[in-house]
């Protein structure tokens, strides 16, 4: 159930402030854990320096700053629509030293005020479909053949909000969920990217994830890569490589039994 709850959680995590909401919602992942998530607004730092062309912004001594990224990201936002990204995630449990981990393939659309999720994990052994389709959120187990449903209906822009982070999010509705830092620049997934850490501001959302650590694509906007600490030296380490924005999806991306 554990590990179960934190795929769920990852997925969940995957898009925060696509719409910068306010309100407060609560998933609940089964009897065993929930996750709860509050917004709340951050006041903002100094005005940015436009970005030539839409590109890298950088600061008069070429390192970008906060406000500079955010920009960015802002800037990449207009006109998403969609991505399509294959994903490895490593789940290492410090306490057994031990990593398991699983590919698969990332979808997110974006149709007006609405967002669709899936995670296709094709890992042999433990396949799931992860889908969050018209406020529904099912897993679907391809070795058993079950279908998990979770409700996902209660404040459910918020819940949106809170699946994109690092795919086509607005950068200034981050500050609204996290406290978020500058931490330079970095070399991940064989581009230069900006290092962003995010301390979630919900305690309960905090008590899963400790901080949160993006890379960005300076060129894209994109996160390549994302490090969820949960504390007591656990962590899960999230790679995306072929990110394709705005292309057609497959016809059956959110098919939960494709």
């Amino acid at each position: 159930m554990k590990k179960l709850v934190l795929a769920i959680s990852l997925a969940a995590l995957l898009a925060a402030s696509a719409y910068g909401q306010t309100s407060s919602f609560q998933l609940r992942c089964g009897a065993q854990g929930f996750c709860c998530i509050s917004f709340h607004p951050l006041p903002l730092f100094a005005s940015p320096k436009p970005a030539p062309h839409g590109g890298p912004v950088q600061s008069a001594g070429g390192r970008a700053t906060l406000e500079q990224v955010l920009t960015l990201l802002d800037q990449k936002s207009v006109g998403f629509k969609t991505v399509r990204a294959d994903f490895e995630w490593d789940q290492y449990q410090m306490v057994v030293n031990e990593h398991e981990t699983d590919k698969g393939v990332m979808y997110f659309k974006r149709q007006g005020n609405n967002i669709d999720v899936a995670a296709d994990i094709l890992t042999p052994g433990r396949s799931k479909k992860l889908v969050l389709k018209d406020g529904e959120l099912q897993v679907f187990n391809r070795r058993t053949g079950q279908v998990t449903p979770y409700d996902a209906h209660k404040n459910r822009e918020s819940f949106e909000s809170f699946l994109a982070l690092g795919f086509g999010g607005r950068g200034h509705d981050l500050p609204k969920s996290f406290d978020v830092r500058y931490a330079g620049v970095e070399q991940a997934m064989g581009v230069q990217t900006y290092k962003l850490d995010l301390v979630p501001k919900a305690k309960e959302a905090r008590s899963m994830f400790p901080l949160i650590t993006l890379w960005i694509d300076q060129q894209t906007g994109m996160s390549v890569q994302q490090k969820l600490d949960q504390g007591e030296g656990d962590y899960r380490l999230a790679k995306y490589k072929n990110i394709q924005v705005n292309q057609p999806l497959p016809g059956d991306a959110f098919n939960l039994k494709k």
